[in-house]
């Protein structure tokens, strides 16, 4: 080997630094991607932060988490998973921002981030010649490879949850129908489609089939969920990543690639497991639930419901379904706001914020623009119970219109 050649093979090797493209890839990769969406939503909702704090933060240590993936010399697994994660939240960020807070279209936000894409992939491909995976051997190929990652995410959510509103899919439709693509995708790549384009089809698709397996898992029963909720479906999928993430530092060789004595068939072996652990465990933990007395999205008795409030029948004007649940959260908030308690509103406004949120995935499919008419004005209700210096009269006003609006869109699904 000439000293020029032994300089090319020891640059190509140093900066090696993305696995390579196995079953275990791609399971680590859907549920990197519903850890990163829960992780989301828990700080913005449960811990209060709110989606700008949230938005900064993640962006913050993204960067920082970044910054360490390129100063390493070799792929190392934990670093790069840790950055696939942090990249999945802040692209759904992305997303969720221009949908929520600018009014952004889906169908918009689609088109924008497909063409954001495509831009990357051509400047990448004048640039380098290459798009293959196995060629991030630079650090420029490894800035194209992460700006179409990022890329990747915003687009995933954007379609994603746009074919979930357009076609009220549902997440259980929405897993097997994104699933299937995914399997056309290998197997058009079996049939001898191109490596790169299969490649980066599947993984804008593992977005929203992410989510999709997430929700199915989360949400309540009578949506045809597990009920298995966000924090143990996070704490299950993190440990399934966290084994298999392990198994890839140890097998990781000298020149940053997966170790060769690995094999195929012990890779399909570990990945069959990280699935069968995943269904095995949220199947017990499933049917260990019981249909609880303060569950947010049944229409069932919770916390601090009077009898009245727990037998009112709903009306079969909409297909959201029982909205009981809602009103009576709504209700002991009036009640504090009409005494002046806006301290105690502020609290009690918590719950219906969590419990909605959480519904998100099962009651949105059923009637969209119900479903965003209602979350516009929780919207107010929390904003005029959150403000610096909040007004009775407008805190019981938003009230008023929202347990009107749910009462009106209160149905049968």
């Amino acid at each position: 080997m000439t000293l020029t050649s032994a300089r090319a093979e020891q640059t190509r090797t140093w900066m090696t630094k993305v696995p390579a493209i196995t079953a275990t890839f791609w399971i680590i990769k859907v549920l990197s991607t519903t850890i990163g969406e829960t992780f989301a939503d828990y700080l913005t909702v449960n811990v209060g932060l709110g989606p700008i704090t949230t938005d900064a933060i993640m962006a913050v240590v993204l960067i920082a988490a970044l910054a360490i993936q390129f100063r390493t010399s070799r792929y190392t697994p934990w670093i790069y998973w840790l950055c696939v994660v942090l990249v999945s939240i802040v692209g759904t960020q992305i997303t969720d921002f221009l949908t929520d807070t600018l009014g952004v279209p889906l169908l918009a936000s689609t088109i924008a981030f497909a063409v954001v894409l495509a831009v990357v992939f051509t400047i990448w491909y004048r640039q380098e010649r290459t798009l293959a995976i196995a060629s991030i051997d630079t650090p420029r190929r490894e800035g194209f490879y992460w700006g179409a990652i990022l890329t990747t995410f915003a687009l995933g959510t954007a379609a994603g949850d746009y074919a979930t509103e357009a076609l009220s899919l549902g997440f259980r439709n929405g897993a097997l129908i994104f699933g299937g693509l995914i399997l056309a995708a290998w197997i058009a790549r079996k049939a001898g489609a191109g490596l790169v384009l299969t490649f980066w089809i599947a993984y804008v698709l593992t977005r929203p089939l992410g989510a999709s397996l997430g929700d199915l898992l989360t949400q309540d029963k009578q949506f045809g969920g597990l009920e298995l909720g966000a924090s143990a479906t996070s704490l299950l999928f993190f440990a399934v990543i966290l084994v298999l993430v392990a198994r890839e530092q140890l097998l990781v060789g000298k020149h940053g690639v997966t170790a060769k004595g690995s094999g195929r068939g012990r890779d399909y072996g570990w990945a069959a497991a990280g699935v069968a652990a995943v269904a095995a465990v949220g199947a017990v933990l499933s049917s260990a639930q019981t249909t609880p007395g303060d569950t947010a999205t049944t229409g069932l008795t919770v916390k601090g419901t009077s009898t009245a409030a727990a037998t009112r029948k709903p009306h079969p004007t909409t297909r959201l379904g029982d909205l009981t649940s809602f009103v009576t959260i709504a209700t002991d908030v009036q009640a504090k706001v009409n005494a002046n308690n806006l301290s105690g509103g502020k609290t009690r406004v918590k719950d219906l914020e969590v419990a909605w949120d959480d519904a998100e995935a099962g009651l949105k499919p059923r009637d969209p623009g119900k479903w965003h008419k209602l979350d516009d004005q929780i919207d107010t209700v929390l904003t005029a119970l959150r403000a610096g210096n909040p007004s009775q009269a407008d805190c019981a006003s938003s009230l008023k219109t929202l347990i009107s609006t749910l009462d009106t869109f209160d149905g049968i699904a």
